[in-house]
């Protein structure tokens, strides 16, 4: 079998494409792609049934349906009214070829086809599956074509009594394994859940491992293997590599073998048992001079006023070229004052204002005295209830000699639909499990992970380039251009929404605007003419407005807002005179 593409052009696709999640090179060094790229006539391969023989393989031919069945069971509402009855598993299923990175042609497998329903299908064993003393291999695939953000694609291996009936399997159903990805928010795992039966109590307990490994949630095909040995060892495999190792003996909770001893719970600790460890010194005394009303700082009586210090200079001033705007009426605005800006001789002097000495860190502080803590001489320890023989104790040598398996089933609830199952086995062969794997998986999952990545490939050359998706260091102008070009037309809607969408323009133009006030600010400084001049100016040039209002001008250009310039003067006005309250 051989893929239709030349070398040449699946070496470019994997070229230009390392942004997404399967690394190229990973994918080159698999044997089977390698023959992918190899050929350059044959197109994706065609299925053909595996001659692997095992205990039970499904690989969903004609006649599937008569070995599958769907279940009808009833979900019985207590306490309801039989009308109220419904049915429990609507969700259908259907045998079809993938329609989501096929990589084999004519390769079928089933289908959980409704979406936010619950499903469940089974099928019996030619003859029950018994491994004691021998080795369990359970494998399938999973194909999860839309994804999954909530459901299970686990499956289930039904104990093997006389009321097995297909058509009644739901999830009160008696198991004895389940196994398979599971995942819904946060929680993402490959369930290894052993049904076991308690001894003593006759009933059975869900015994679950530990610290299981994530599922692949991905839309190609997924292998996932479960080895149970008889030494009580197993292994979970994902794609044929080992993801997780266990002991049925240690990793399980809760476990198959309870503990020999137990706290016996009639035990009380006694009322003169000493919990503390350590205790205030009984013998220590505070010193005599542990002054502990000392307070923390004081008054650096050393400290003097800097000679620069302007104590008649307030830090504010009101704005001197700031002027009451001509459309302010008293009567509707309320008295006009002006802004306030810092005090141009502060800017150089240590201070202005009332100057006052700074405090600092008494020396002589130390608060309030404890004793110091010294061991405990009546110490006991931490008071635990003796220990008795676990009336519950039994002990599960072999628990890899599992119950015999007469049925597997789907019992699953999920939100996404076209979720596959194909290539099923189910036998005492690792050898013939990795063959099978040979035959199926690893034949089709090379040619789904080049259609993945020809496929994004695509989408991302649909795309139309957008201001978000440019770069600077290509094309500075048009990266410029296009940037301002989005900030003023979102501001013309929403100023918030373009800063937030745009911040870089919004943090050039903030930084011009500054850069503007200090040239303004620098210029009056170092030529400060006279009232006389600036009038004179003023009415030679026919323009009142001065640097204050040019400012503003300068800002409501810049934010594009349509509110009138009068109204605009007038909240800057009042948004100064309230700051001016506020300090």
């Amino acid at each position: 079998m051989r893929y239709a593409s030349s070398l040449a052009a699946i070496s470019a696709l994997l070229l230009i494409s390392p942004a997404y999640g399967e690394d190229k090179q990973s994918i080159l060094n698999e044997s089977k792609t390698t023959e992918v790229a190899s050929s350059s006539t044959t197109p994706l391969p065609t299925f053909t049934p595996s001659t692997i023989k095992a205990e039970f393989v499904e690989q969903f031919l004609d006649g599937w349906d008569d070995l599958w069945k769907p279940s009808h069971a009833k979900k019985d509402l207590k306490g309801a009214a039989k009308t109220d009855e419904e049915w429990a598993y609507i969700g259908e299923f259907s045998v079809e070829e993938p329609t989501v990175l096929k990589g084999m042609v004519g390769d079928k497998g089933l289908v959980m086809k409704s979406a936010a329903a619950h499903h469940a299908i089974s099928a019996k064993f030619p003859k029950k599956i018994d491994n004691t003393g021998k080795t369990l291999v359970v494998q399938y695939e999973v194909k999860l074509q839309n994804g999954l953000e909530c459901g299970g694609a686990y499956l289930k291996l039904l104990r093997d009594t006389k009321a097995l009936h297909q058509e009644e399997f739901s999830n009160a159903s008696p198991y004895v394994i389940m196994f398979g990805p599971d995942k819904c928010g946060s929680t993402n795992k490959v369930h290894l859940i052993i049904n076991r039966k308690n001894p003593k109590t006759g009933e059975y307990e869900e015994k679950h491992l530990k610290s299981p490994p994530p599922a692949r949630i991905l839309r190609t095909t997924e292998l996932y293997t479960l080895i149970i040995h008889p030494n009580n060892t197993g292994i979970i495999k994902l794609n044929g590599a080992q993801v997780r190792s266990f002991d049925l003996h240690e990793d399980f909770d809760p476990p198959f073998n309870p503990p020999k001893e137990i706290d016996d719970s009639t035990d009380t600790k006694p009322d003169n048992w000493v919990d503390e460890q350590r205790i205030p010194d009984p013998d220590a005394k505070k010193p005599d001079d542990w002054d502990e009303d000392a307070p923390y700082e004081i008054v650096d009586e050393s400290a003097t006023k800097p000679e620069d210090w302007l104590e008649d200079e307030p830090l504010n001033i009101p704005d001197p070229q700031a002027e009451k705007p001509e459309d302010w009426v008293d009567e509707e605005d309320g008295e006009w004052t002006a802004p306030t800006i810092s005090n141009p001789k502060c800017i150089d002097a240590s201070g202005c204002g009332p100057w006052t000495k700074p405090m600092i860190k008494n020396p002589a502080f130390k608060g309030i005295w404890t004793a110091p803590l010294i061991d405990n001489p009546a110490y006991k320890g931490v008071w635990k209830p003796r220990k008795i023989k676990n009336p519950s104790y039994y002990e599960d040598k072999n628990p890899s000699d599992l119950e015999p398996m007469g049925a597997i089933g789907f019992e699953l609830w999920t939100m996404q639909k076209d979720i596959l199952f194909d290539n099923i086995l189910i036998g005492h062969s690792v050898a013939d499990a990795d063959q099978f794997a040979d035959d199926t998986f690893h034949e089709k999952n090379p040619y789904e992970k080049l259609l993945e990545i020809a496929e994004k490939e695509k989408e991302e050359a649909k795309k139309s380039s957008s201001p978000s998706d440019l770069s600077f260091k290509n094309n500075t102008l048009h990266y410029i251009r296009e940037k301002l070009d989005l900030f003023f037309t979102i501001a013309q809607k929403d100023l918030i929404q373009a800063i937030k969408f745009v911040p870089e323009v919004a943090g050039s133009l903030g930084a011009l605007i500054v850069l503007f006030l200090f040239l303004i600010s620098s210029l009056f400084r170092g030529s400060s003419p006279s009232d006389k001049t600036l009038k004179k100016s003023n009415s030679n040039n026919n323009a009142k407005d001065t640097p204050q209002k040019i400012v503003s001008k300068s800002s409501d250009e810049v934010s594009g807002l349509d509110t009138g310039k009068a109204e605009k003067r007038k909240i800057q006005t009042r948004d100064s005179t309230e700051e001016d309250g506020d300090k």
